[in-house]
């Protein structure tokens, strides 16, 4: 069993910042990418940043330059420094980890419950 547990969400002033983080737990082997996704009302679900566990990193085109994604391997946890932000940064965001199980050594896509972030104008 694997779990991805966001939290840092809240409602926000455009403009403003937050951090996100996402931490997982449970029969991990390793974990290989990350990610950060998000869904607001009405649209499909989007990646908004994702990152190797060599800590190459990738953005959506929208956030770039106010985003930044980071890691710790040693805690098995991913952040999401959110900056700038904008109304349309609003939609619940999710956690998602490609993760090697200890027990089968396969890997499998795990995601967290999601966590609201608001940004009002």
């Amino acid at each position: 069993q694997v779990q991805l547990v966001e939290s840092g969400g809240g409602l926000v002033q455009a403009g403003g910042s937050l951090r996100l983080s996402c931490a997982a737990s449970g029969s991990i082997f390793s974990i290989n990418a990350m990610g950060w996704y998000r869904q607001a009302p009405g649209k499909q679900r989007e990646l908004v940043a994702a990152i190797t566990s060599g800590g190459s990193t990738n953005y959506a085109d929208s956030v770039k330059g106010r985003f930044t994604i980071s890691r710790d391997n040693a805690k098995n946890t991913v952040y999401l420094q959110m900056n700038s932000l904008k109304p349309e940064d609003t939609a619940v965001y999710y956690c998602q980890g490609h993760v090697v199980v200890v027990t089968t050594r396969t890997m499998g896509d795990y995601w967290g419950q999601g966590t609201q972030v608001t940004v009002s104008s």
